[in-house]
Formats: structure tokens, C-alpha cells, sequence
């Protein structure tokens, strides 16, 4: 994906505007959350679809000192120097399959996460392999039922690992898990799941490991479960200025913004009369004589084609909805008579300062989550970035 930094230049199809201040904001938000704790500033999925690099860069000015990534080759990315991330900056990453580069992830230096006996062999293989010992992090599974080391399986794993260490072959960095439900106020899992993982510490430790961090915030619990935060905490979509669910604030209320804004250039105004058909199926059909408006983005560009008939767009200051299904590259808007002529601005999602729509607006349209709006939207569609220097 190409990063480009000035969003004023040629006049584009559509763009996704990367406010990097506000990925800053954010992170000093949630910093100011966990005091006490490190911070992870999760960049998977190519930053949830902000840019890895650039957010990763901001989320470190900011006083992040670890970055996660979910694959190896996002991890090893964040390693290459044109990444520009510091060298010092820990980086952790957790889904491995059998035959991974374990060892590119060693000699990188990148903490690997370990959750089963065929991952602590292969990983032993590999430190063997690079002549230098593997950063572990052992993950348990404290109720989530995803990855993780079950905890009948725990003493076995913590004994192979602890072995390991004392032939020199790896260092286990970390003891760590994921909430099920920490976005979900109360849910009884949060308390289990907390008790759980101090137990499965307490036993580790007290068979001789010496985590260097132990952690299982994310970002809804690093907003709301301080007794959750443990030496690290590691948001993902907070960083980004998007609530983790609606049921625990807005963006506003969480002391959050937005950081993406995308838009498109209408490509085509018509006017059209009453009673006709506006896209594949004609699901919709003008009640009267109107302008239709041409969007040009689709759900290869990621919009959701089960926001097709509820999508909201704002043009020149007022809120249309997608007219009939959303197509591959486009989509129509009903303008209800407007007129604003090609090429004007439509906003799909911001952070909502001009009345325009938020990216959990398009979910509540798509009956999804404000996750997917964001990290869907595909490389077709350039990232210009704003704000990129830190200032005072």
C-alpha cells in the first residue's frame, strides 16, 4: 500500500485520510489508562487498515514501547529498516502455523508467542538453527477457547519451556491470554478469566520463570478493567480512535478519536425519473424525480455490500444513504433533487466533527462491527496521511 502525505494533491477516485495526531491522542489516552503498565500498540492487519508502519511510528512517538502483530511476515516487517521503527522497540507477534519462519522471527529478535508442544519444538529447532536463544511468550487459555495452552495441558508446557531455557536454547519473555467478553461490562468470564490467568502465572513462576512482562489487557479493558492490567496492556482499535463497542462509550465519551476519514469523489450526477430502478436487482426505485450521485467505491474496496439501501454518506452537508445494493466499484446515492456536480465530496466515515457519518454508523448500516468497517477497506483505495510530525 502506498503511503502518500499530501491529501490536497491530484483530485483522487477516493482517499482514507490518516489523522497521525489523533493515533498519538489515543495513545496517550490509553497510556494515561494504565499508568502503571507498559503499552503494546497492536498493528496487525496493516494497522487495522490505517497503515502499520506510519501508525506504528506515531504510537511510539507517543510513548508506546512494544508493537504486536498477529502474522510473522507483519512482524518481521516492522523489522526492515524502512519501517522506521527503533530497534529497541519490542515486537511481539502470535499466529504461527507449522513450518513458520522461526527462525527469520529469532535472529529478528521478535518475541513469538507459544501456545502448543509442536510450536515449543519448532521454535527450540530454530534457536538451535541461529546459534542464539528465541524470546518466548507462553499463551494460556483462560477461557477464550482460541489459542492458548489449556491448563491441563499448562504444567507440561511450562516444564518443556523452562527446560529450554536452562539449555540456553530460549528466555521466556512473557506469560499471557485474551479476554473473551472485556467488552461486555460484567460479563462473568471477566472475572474468571482473571482469576485463571493468575493462577496459571503463579504456577509458572513458581517453577522458575521470570517473565519479563505478563499481560491480557485489551483495548476495552485497558479503557475499563484497571485490575486487568497487569506490566503491559495492548490495544488494537482504541489506538485508533474507534470504541471497542458501543455498550462501554463513544469515541467522545472514551476520550478517543477517530483517526481514519474516507471519502470519494462523485463520478457521476443525473437526473432521473420517478419510478426508476437504481442498481443490480432494483431493490430500489425512485419515488419521484431525483439526482442520483455515483460513488465510486464498492465492496472490492471494501464497503460492505450489506450496507447496500442503509449506508450513510454526507454530501455537501447533508446525510444520503446508499440507494440499492452496493456493487463491486460503486455505489448510487439518492441526492433528492441536489445537484453538487462531479467530482464533489462524499464522506463515507470520520470522526463525525462535520456531522458526517462514523465508522459504527456504517456498522449499526451493515450489522457488523466498527472493526470490520476499518480494517476492510482494501489497497485500492490510497492512505494519505496528515499530521505526521510530532509536535511539542
Amino acid at each position: 500500500m502506498k503511503e502518500t502525505a499530501d491529501p490536497h494533491g491530484a483530485q483522487l477516485r477516493a482517499r482514507a485520510v490518516i489523522d497521525l495526531a489523533a493515533v498519538r491522542a489515543n495513545v496517550r489516552t490509553l497510556r494515561e489508562r494504565a499508568p502503571r503498565a507498559a503499552l503494546m500498540a497492536v498493528v496487525k492487519a496493516d494497522g487495522y487498515g490505517h497503515g502499520a508502519a506510519p501508525c506504528a511510528r506515531a504510537a511510539v512517538e507517543a510513548g508506546a514501547t512494544w508493537l504486536g502483530a498477529a502474522t510473522p511476515q507483519e512482524a518481521l516487517a516492522l523489522r526492515e529498516p524502512g519501517s522506521g521503527v527503533p530497534d529497541d522497540v519490542r515486537v511481539m507477534c502470535w499466529l504461527w502455523t507449522p513450518g513458520g519462519p522461526w527462525r527469520e522471527a529469532v535472529e529478528a529478535d521478535i518475541d513469538v508467542s507459544v501456545s502448543g508442544f509442536w510450536a515449543l519444538d519448532e521454535v527450540v529447532a530454530a534457536a538451535r538453527a541461529a546459534g542464539r536463544p528465541a524470546r518466548v511468550q507462553l499463551k494460556a487459555d483462560t477461557g477464550l477457547g482460541r489459542g492458548g495452552c489449556q491448563p491441563a495441558d499448562w504444567a507440561e508446557l511450562v516444564a518443556g519451556a523452562l527446560r529450554a531455557e536452562a539449555e540456553g536454547l530460549l528466555k521466556v519473555t512473557g506469560l499471557w491470554s485474551h479476554f473473551a467478553c472485556a467488552d461486555e461490562p460484567g460479563h462473568p468470564s471477566i472475572a474468571a478469566q482473571l482469576l485463571t490467568f493468575r493462577e496459571m502465572v503463579a504456577y509458572a513462576e513458581a517453577q522458575g520463570a521470570e517473565p519479563e512482562v505478563r499481560h491480557i489487557a485489551n483495548s476495552p479493558a485497558t479503557l475499563m478493567l484497571p485490575e486487568s492490567h497487569f506490566d503491559l496492556v495492548r490495544p488494537g482499535i482504541a489506538m485508533y480512535g474507534v470504541s471497542p463497542s458501543p455498550e462501554i462509550g463513544t469515541p467522545m465519551e472514551l476520550g478517543l478519536r477517530p483517526a481514519m476519514t474516507l471519502t470519494a469523489s462523485l463520478a457521476l450526477v443525473k437526473n432521473v425519473p420517478g419510478g426508476h430502478g437504481v442498481s443490480y436487482g432494483h431493490h430500489y426505485v425512485t419515488a419521484g424525480a431525483t439526482t442520483l450521485g455515483l460513488v465510486p467505491l464498492g465492496y472490492a474496496d471494501g464497503i460492505p455490500r450489506h450496507a447496500s439501501g442503509g449506508g450513510p454518506v454526507l454530501v455537501e452537508g447533508k446525510w444520503r444513504t446508499v440507494a440499492g445494493r452496493v456493487a463491486m466499484d460503486q455505489f448510487v446515492v439518492d441526492l433528492g433533487g441536489d445537484e453538487p456536480g462531479e467530482g464533489a465530496e462524499a464522506v463515507l466515515f470520520g470522526p463525525g466533527d462535520r456531522g458526517e457519518p462514523t465508522a459504527e454508523d456504517w456498522a449499526q448500516a451493515s450489522g457488523t462491527i466498527a472493526y470490520e468497517i476499518v480494517t476492510r477497506i482494501g489497497s485500492r483505495v490510497p492512505r494519505l496521511y496528515v499530521n505526521g510530525e510530532q509536535s511539542g
